[in-house]
This record gives structure tokens, sequence and C-alpha cells, in this order.
């Protein structure tokens, strides 16, 4: 351990954070390493370490001959402070090298929010921000993760992108650079070739030009670049890698559970979401196989909790089958099963009495809208009878605690539609007085709200987002409708949701923005503790940039988007057509019976035509 590191740890809170030395970490003779690969995650420790797709990057990349995957991650402010008066270098947990010695450094990033700690985590490492500024081929910057489906506003500061799912795209990526190296390539050709990947972008290699109202003109590609580049997905889930030997933290991190992912996308197409289009078709792992990667990931971790994850894994088919295969192995072992949240109209007796059998926690609902005529436009395809007939089945079995999530601002939402949500919690208090099987424990119904982003790639891409005065306004009106004692409200702070809206619909001229907000001090800015929105607004008017021109603005059909060279899959008519429908408040079947890329696994890959 660096003696820097060994004086620092004693001032700083977690320092099992920052030491590495974990059970399973991967070690390698560097001696026999051809390509060190320092893998980035933007964030906390607890918060990185939680993430499945890291821990699944990491096995892949380790599996590979000559290659070392290490991991880094944001440090708190506290340990950034004290690693900046000794001179101490961002360094890679698992050798303690500093990560400016490395060949590649990639970030995973699945929120916008975190691109300022990107910034700060090279900054912290004494690597030059902006890749105009790299002119090496080593290090190469890049980055990955569901945010890179628009990553024009940090275009400056990253080699390329990493569109869609990695685990392919990851290996021929490290390959490609092990024979740049061995045949001594420089940079600007690397590039050139890398963007001959499928699901590779490089920005570098795209030009874009503006219209006298600040839109984006066009985006021209050069030197060979493809006009569109394609999301990688992965296209088996049985022969997909899961890490059922994974790093088990010292510390407590915020999903200190095995994750067992049962299938990925999702069937709904509920037209906000924008992982439920960009992780589309739907591909399901056969229920024996997840029965056998959990078994094998609680045996080797120990844990005594695990997470049956996907985007809806209430959906998954092969559900109650799965949980009859592991109860006598979770019982065994005292082992807890839980879903991270439910869908409201699938929810069962059998489900709950399997659930059951563990701990019983609260149980989570996202009706996302207080109406139905909402609900519709949304394409939710949830009714109000459906969430009652779900929390009924709960509170017959025990349960006594329910959190409910919706949005405020949605396109076409009233004070009918805010209203109509203090009317769904009173529904519920209703219902579990109707149907508790035990009334002494007392009920908790938890609302929380937040306020809704237009998202890329989704069928409101184009809309606007309410001003953030009419978001409080519907805070306050939906606050003094709340009047049962058993329900707690809990809404979203606007700040961060109005930066999210501006950072996931910006153009590359963002970049010198979020450069000034981290000259000024933005970095852990996904954090209340550290984010500023009179930070973003000085850096917004230092630039002579509107902010409010990228997130209250409704875009028109004809106008170029900044994502529009990223295709995920998804028909851009097929998206607006679905805006078209939420206006005239029609739903759309789940792609079980529209799409036709989910139950057939020789359409996966091809391009979802709705």
């Amino acid at each position: 351990m660096d003696k820097r590191l060994e004086r620092i740890l004693p001032r700083v809170q977690k320092p099992a954070r920052y030491t590495g030395g974990e059970y399973n970490a991967v070690m390698k003779n560097r001696d026999e390493v051809e390509v060190r690969y320092a893998f980035c995650f933007p964030d906390t420790y607890e918060i990185g370490m939680s993430n499945l797709g890291m821990r699944i990057l990491y096995g892949i990349m380790n599996e590979m001959e000559g290659v070392w995957c290490e991991r880094v991650f944001a440090p708190w402010g506290d340990m950034e402070e004290e690693m900046r008066k000794s001179g101490m270098p961002l360094y890679a947990l698992e050798s303690g090298d500093p990560i400016r010695d490395f060949d590649m450094v990639g970030f995973s990033v699945g929120y916008e929010m975190a691109f300022p700690a990107m910034l700060n985590m090279l900054d912290l490492a004494g690597i030059p921000l902006r890749t105009e500024e790299r002119t090496a081929l080593s290090p190469i910057v890049y980055a990955g993760g569901s945010a890179m489906y628009n990553c024009e506003p940090i275009a400056e500061f990253i080699d390329f992108a990493s569109i869609g799912e990695g685990e392919d795209s990851t290996v021929e990526v490290i390959e490609l650079y092990r024979r740049a190296k061995r045949e001594g390539w420089d940079k600007p050709r690397f590039l050139r070739e890398v963007a001959q990947i499928p699901g590779i972008y490089v920005p570098s290699l795209y030009d874009v030009s503006y219209n006298d109202d600040g839109t984006v003109a066009a985006i021209t590609a050069k030197d060979g670049a493809p006009a569109k580049v394609t999301k990688r997905i992965v296209q088996d889930m049985n022969k997909a890698y899961y890490p059922a030997k994974t790093i088990v933290p010292t510390t407590e991190i915020v999903q200190d559970r095995v994750s067992l992912e049962l299938f990925r996308g999702c069937i709904r197409g509920c037209r906000f979401c924008q992982a439920g289009y960009i992780y589309r078709p739907v591909r399901n792992r056969d229920p024996e196989l997840c029965a056998e990667y959990a078994r094998q990931a609680c045996a080797d971790s120990g844990y005594q909790e695990m997470t049956l994850s996907s985007l809806s894994s209430s959906d998954y088919p092969g559900l109650l089958p799965l949980c009859d295969e592991l109860e006598p192995f979770c019982e065994g072992r005292h082992i807890n099963m839980n879903l991270p949240s439910l869908r409201a109209d699938n929810f069962s007796m059998g489900l709950m009495q399997r659930l059951a059998k563990g701990r019983k926690t609260g149980l989570t609902f996202a009706p996302e809208a207080g109406t139905q005529r909402l609900r519709d436009v949304i394409n939710k395809n949830v009714t109000e009878e459906a969430l009652m007939q779900s929390c009924a089945t709960a509170f017959a079995g025990g349960y006594n605690a329910v959190k409910l999530y919706f949005m405020l601002g949605l396109p076409t939402e009233t004070d009918e539609d805010v209203l109509g949500i203090a009317e769904v919690a009173n529904h519920v208090v209703h219902c579990w007085r109707e149907n508790a099987a035990n009334h002494n424990r007392g009920l908790r119904v938890t609302v929380s709200t937040s306020w809704f982003v237009p998202k890329p790639h989704t069928a409101f891409q184009w809309e606007a987002q309410i001003p953030k005065e009419e978001y409080e306004r519907r805070v306050e009106l939906l606050r003094g409708a709340m009047k049962a004692k058993a329900v707690t409200y809990n809404w979203h702070a606007p700040d961060t949701s109005f930066m999210e809206a501006v950072l996931s619909r910006g153009d590359r001229r963002l970049g010198k923005v979020l450069y000034r907000a981290w000259e000024l001090g933005s970095k852990l800015d996904a954090w209340e503790d550290y984010f500023s929105l009179e930070r973003w607004m000085q850096a917004f008017a230092d630039c002579g940039i509107d902010p409010h021109f990228y997130a209250n603005r409704e875009r028109s059909r004809d106008e170029v988007l900044p994502w529009s060279v990223i295709d995920c899959g998804v028909r851009e008519d097929y998206l607006w057509n679905e805006r078209q429908r939420a206006y005239e408040e029609t739903t759309t079947p789940d792609c079980r019976s529209a799409c036709g890329a989910c139950g057939a696994s020789r359409l996966i890959g091809r391009k979802c035509d709705g």
C-alpha cells in the first residue's frame, strides 16, 4: 500500500472504499499483462459495486488472456481533498497503480449527472480532459452505459462511446487496441478503425453544423465513419456471461446481495421510459440456468439475500417455477428472495406466497399517473382496479407497507390528474382496512413523485419539460391533498431533474458548460450534498448558453436531434406514432403482440418495427 494512502485513510469516512483486497478481486502479474484497463465508475464505491453491468464486464475482461481490468471509483470529497493535498493521483483498487499509466480508461455511465464526476476523475488521475489534448495511443478514454445514447455533452472529453450492451463489443475493442499497440498505430488510425466496430461511436469523426435558431442543421460522418451507429445487444441470454463468482465487498454497499438477472428488455412500451426502448428486444434466460447461477452465486459469496432483477421482473414467464426451484436451497441457507418492483397487474397470490417465505418487506408499485386517462397517455396499461387487487392480495397475506411511485409533469397532465394521485393513495388505505390480515401492525403508504424528464429515444423525446415553477405548484397541490395519516408523501427536488433534462437532450456545445461547471466545483453532482443549480446557472451564463433551450423547448418532427446518429433499434417513425397515440389517449399492446422481436429468437438483433 502506498505510504501516502496509509496516512490518509485514518482521516476519511469509510476507508474500506479505497483499499481493495476484497474476496474474488482479480490479481494478475504485471509482467504477463499486455493491456491494462482501468474500469471507472463515476460515483462512489457503494454505488458502483452495486452495478451488475460493471461486474459482468469486469469478469469478461479478466477472463481475456493478457488483459487486466481493475476497478476505479470516484472518491468522496474528504478523500479527494486528502489525495490532492498529498499529490496522490487516482489509482486502481487491485494494484494501487495510477490509472494515468494504463492503456485504456473506460467509464460506465448510466446517469447524465455523473458527467462532472468523469471530468473530476480524469483530472485527479492527471489525465488531460479533452480528447484533442491526449494525442498518444495511451491512454484511450471512452465510455459506455445508457447515458451514452446521447453522449454529445461529453463528446470533446471521450475518444469514443460504446452504444448498447458491451459484452461482445468490449472484447472487440480491446483486441483492436492490442493490435494497434503491437503494430505501433497512432491514435487517429485507431479511432478510424474502432469506428468500424458495430456499436462504437467516435464523436470526432462527425461534423455538426447549426441553424441560426440554435438547432442542429446536420451531422455529417467523415473518414469512413458510419452514418448511423446501431446499438449492440447480446442475442442469446443463455450464452451471456453471468458473474456467479464475483467480488464480495468488505464494506456495505447499496445492493449488498446477489443480483440474479432474469432477462433483458421490457415488453411494456411505456412511452416515457428510455430503458424500455433501448433494451429491446426481450431476451429471457432459461429458469434452470437462472437457478443454477443463483445457487453458485449465493454459495460462493455467502449472501443471504437475493434479488431477482430485470426491468420488470414479474413479467418473467418462468418466475413461479424459478421460485419453486430455488425454495429448498433458500430455505436451507436462510436466503431471502425479493423483487425490486412489481407490476400492479400481475401480482398474484402465488407470487405473494413465494415472496412471503422470506422477510415481509414492503411492496413497491409504480402506477406513474393518478388517473386512467393519463396512464393511457403514457401507455402504462395498468388500471386502478388491478392495483387495488394486488394491494388486497398483499394485505391479506400480511404485508402492511406499500410504496407507490408517480411522475409529475407528464404530457397532457392536468390538476385533476395530480389530485388523482392522492385519491389512489386514499383508496390503498381503504383497501387495507377491508383486507388486512392484521390491523394491529398499522399501515404505511409511501407516495413518491419525480419530475418527468423527456429522454432521447422515447416517444416523448420531442416534449418540453414543464417549467420548474409549475412543477413546484403541482407538488404543493398534491401535498395539500394528502390527508390520510397513514400516507407519507415524498417528492424529488426539482433542480437535479432540470439539469438532467438539459444534459440528456443536449448537444456538444454543452461541453464548454460542463467544463466550466467542473471548474466552478461540480463533481459528484448525482448527490444532493454536492449538487448546486446556482453553480450550473453561473456556468451557463459564463458560456452564453440558455439551458431552457434544451429542457423546456418542444421539438418539431423535422428537427435534427443531437442524438440522431445513434440507432437504438426502434424506428423514429414508430416513436413519433407512439407520441401521436399518446395525444389520442390510445394505448398500444405490449410488444409480445405488437413488436414481434420478443418472442422469436430469429428476429433478435433486427430493428424493432413496432
